[in-house]
């Protein structure tokens, strides 16, 4: 019986092999993408899944309550994590880290490498197995230090006899050696930290200075609770914790016109699960937890695969027409429903099993290009997971069921006299018409999405940022010379050059550079009885002439001026802060009176952090005690390239054991939106595939709809109907269909793309062109998939279309 049925599927493929195969194409295209989504999605979705302790185990972050609304803050003072082991019950593990690049020597070979500041409790947090030497502590001493393996290999060329060898260390301004503890296996790609390296906290070069400084937070804190401890019994034992060490903070907030939160406190320590971490961000004063992107991955391969399942539907429910008669003979003959019914629904399975093989040989030649356009790691095995498995068998059952199981049931239903007259009933093209504007709806709302996502993108690109983009580029002072010294002999090395304009330097990056890094430093102090907050940079002399920075008042920093080093120069939002009419005559005391700095200028706002982000009040201080990581260069417009190459020669000569790592700051820019533009990628992708399915579907129902009516267009020509008038009367429907679907696709993307744009300080006005443009491209491209059908059947000899009958 079985084989029967296999058989006769075969034959009614073969015999109607134009919508066989727009339906195997269709299936096929839709399941590849379908499989490099899920893929990416669930290795979005399964970032630090792998520790073994993630259900205990959490990042710590706390609440402020400010005259300046909510802020949360997970940076920490390096007193605080003892403390709360000491004085906070629950806790069994707790452990700081911090991240950043260190400069490593061995035998004259030099590596700028990925460090991870830790103490020893982070691996009793976090899993990372160690591959050889000490697997209980692989931090087992301060002067010791534990490298991945695949370090191992940077540095000696080998994993074997490597523990036990020292290494230096640059951190800070000094160079220590270290002995190799331990060989740590790669982090997993799925892993929020990645790193080369890790060293002792208490080797950090900031360590011993703010040991028992409780104003001054750089790191972060994980902790493991206690079995049975629950996250609402932790934060209740921090509120006699937070009241006794940040007494004085309190009273200087509320003070200054705070509002308690709901609870009447204003400061409270909270907890982050690990397992949401990659997903978690602190804006706006709350943490929030964000999977949008992944389930937006998985939302797309969803709709991909209801609308060549829609146009499955549609095309057996039509094609179901020319098999009335078959149907009817069949019942005749004593055939049942169930058998009728399984008949049809082997068809589709056969359809649908090759789909599913030609897209997993297609998913896999397009594995690489797929994972290099969307930046993804994800690969094969998050997808062949025996969950994931099942789980697409079952889905793969549903839909063909659904698919298959509604033309065969519509069919078996029909009576045999029925049947055998070849009518069946008008209502079917209600669940067609209703199934075609579903995928226009979907396919509007896609492309509505690409159009506001790039114009977004485009948005950020362009802004004026109110610094020099395009003729800067900023470099990471990884060398092991004084950074100060760095960025002077580059001035000395580069001064001959007419091509280059100016060169300065700060410790910190604008936009994310090559190294990856980008960081900030706030600061705080009481200015005439109430507190500030500002961001902190610290730069050399021509830093705001390099950028093009504009002075709004005063001057920026002077050589010949040596009082510099105790001046400030601010931007406008921190010159509103302070509130004194005249900024150039504000004094600020710092360091418990002991010194007090001048403002000399006021810069006009420039984004210096995400251009996502409101700009924040910001401090320029010019102090030789703190390092530079990175200088700048100015190159003229002109010759860019050849400037760029004499840069690259000059910091050859200065440093020529450290990796180059220069980049333009527009480069640097587009680096902080990647997400979006990796977005933008997907949903354009998932816009041009939805609605190249939905036309292949469109265009299949069309020449059918031609097929039924070819008597009536014969019998229209030959009372004197023009081609035109033909070919619009059977496209009219269609595009009505598209009508009604850009009417309801409209709001429904309106609503979500405004709520995304929520999360940008500067986004794009959500214009009506965006829409009106997906609803006539969406219409556009159905009226010329319909009307090539439609002219063609309009155009053909009357006589010819009455023979048909």
């Amino acid at each position: 019986m079985l084989k029967n049925y296999f058989k006769i599927a075969w034959r009614n493929l073969i015999k109607n092999r134009v919508f066989s195969l727009a339906n195997i194409v269709g299936l096929s295209c839709a399941f590849a993408v379908a499989i490099l989504l899920t893929m990416t999605a669930l290795f979005e979705l399964s970032f630090d899944q792998f520790h073994e302790n993630k259900d205990s185990a959490y990042q710590l972050y706390l609440s402020n309550q400010t005259p300046r609304g909510s802020e949360i803050s997970t940076s920490n003072p390096v007193p605080l994590a003892p403390a709360l082991k000491e004085e906070v019950s629950g806790i069994k593990h707790i452990a700081r880290a911090v991240s950043e690049d260190v400069l490593v020597t061995y035998n004259a070979k030099e590596l700028s490498l990925d460090a991870e500041y830790v103490d020893p409790a982070y691996f009793d947090i976090f899993t990372y197995p160690t591959l050889f030497g000490n697997t209980e502590n692989p931090l087992p001493e301060k002067n010791t230090v534990a490298i991945s393996e695949e370090t191992a290999q940077k540095i000696f060329g080998t994993t074997d006899n490597v523990v036990g060898k020292t290494i230096s260390l640059k951190m800070g301004r000094e160079e220590q050696p270290f002995t190799i503890a331990s060989i740590l296996a790669e982090t997993p790609k799925n892993s929020s930290v990645d790193f080369e390296i890790v060293v002792p906290f208490e080797s950090h070069p900031d360590y011993l200075s703010n040991k028992d400084v409780w104003d001054s937070q750089f790191h972060p804190i994980y902790l493991q609770l206690e079995k049975g401890v629950s996250v609402a019994q932790f934060e209740e034992n921090t509120i006699p914790f937070t009241a006794l060490h940040y007494k004085g903070s309190i009273e200087s907030e509320m003070r200054d016109g705070a509002v308690p939160d709901a609870d009447g406190r204003y400061k409270q320590f909270h907890l982050m699960p690990i397992a949401d971490r990659h997903f978690a961000s602190y804006t706006s004063g709350v943490a929030k937890v964000d999977r949008v992107f992944p389930y937006m991955i998985l939302g797309i391969a969803f709709v991909i695969i209801f609308i060549v399942s829609a146009n499955f539907i549609n095309m057996s429910i039509a094609l179901s027409e020319k098999r009335l008669k078959e149907i009817g003979m069949r019942k005749t003959l004593g055939a049942i429903k169930k058998q009728l019914f399984f008949q049809f629904w082997m068809e589709s399975l056969v359809v649908f099993a090759a789909s599913v093989l030609l897209g997993l040989v297609a998913s896999n030649l397009l594995l690489n290009p797929f994972k290099t356009l969307f930046r993804t790691k994800a690969s094969f095995s998050d997808v062949t997971q025996p969950s994931v498995i099942i789980l697409f068998v079952l889905a793969l059952f549903i839909i063909t069921l659904i698919a298959g199981g509604y033309p065969a049931l519509l069919m078996s239903k029909l009576g045999t006299l029925k049947a055998l007259k070849g009518k069946l009933e008008v209502g079917r093209n209600r669940l067609r018409n209703s199934l075609i504007v579903l995928q226009f709806v979907i396919a509007i709302i896609l492309i509505s999405g690409t159009l506001v996502l790039h114009g977004q993108i485009e948005f950020m690109r362009n802004k004026d940022l109110g610094y020099n983009k395009e003729q800067v580029v900023s470099i990471p002072l990884n060398g092991k010379k004084n950074s100060y010294s760095v960025v002077n002999l580059l001035r000395d090395e580069l001064k001959g050059n007419p091509d280059i304009l100016g060169v300065s330097g700060a410790d910190n990056n604008l936009g994310r550079g090559r190294d990856g890094s980008q960081s900030s430093s706030m600061m705080g102090f009481d200015y005439k009885g109430r507190g500030v907050i500002t961001n902190a940079l610290t730069v050399d002399y021509d830093y705001a002439k390099t950028l093009d920075l504009q002075l709004v008042a005063g001057r920026a920093f002077d050589r010949d001026f040596a009082t510099d080093s105790l001046s400030l120069v601010i931007n406008e939002t921190m010159a509103k802060q302070l509130g004194d009419e005249d900024p150039l005559s504000i004094r600020i005391p710092m360091d418990d009176g002991a010194v007090t700095y001048s403002v000399i200028g006021v810069i006009k706002d420039y984004h210096f952090q995400e251009i996502s982000r409101q700009i924040e009040p910001l401090t320029l201080f010019m102090n030789k005690d703190w390092d530079l990581y990175y200088a700048y260069v100015k190159v003229a417009p002109k010759n860019v390239a050849k400037s760029f190459d004499a840069i690259k020669t000059a910091w050859g000569k200065i440093e020529p054991q450290a990796e180059f790592l220069g980049s333009f700051l527009d480069e640097n820019v587009d680096r902080t939106f990647r997400r979006e533009k990796t977005m933008a990628t997907i949903v354009s992708s998932g816009s041009v595939l939805g609605i190249l399915l939905s036309c292949i579907g469109l265009f299949a129902i069309s020449m059918l709809v031609v097929a039924q009516r070819t008597k009536e267009i014969g019998v229209r020509k030959v009372v004197g109907a023009s081609v035109s008038s033909v070919a619009l009367l059977l496209t009219k429907d269609f595009l009505k269909l598209v009508g009604i679907a850009f009417v309801i696709a409209t709001p429904i993307a309106w609503y979500f793309l405004n709520e995304w744009l929520q999360n940008y300080a500067f986004h794009v006005t959500l214009s009506p062109l965006f829409f009106m443009g997906a609803g006539f491209l969406a219409t556009l491209i159905a009226f010329i998939t319909v009307g090539t059908r439609t002219v063609k059947a309009a155009s053909a000899n009357p006589v010819t279309s009455l023979r048909t009958e």
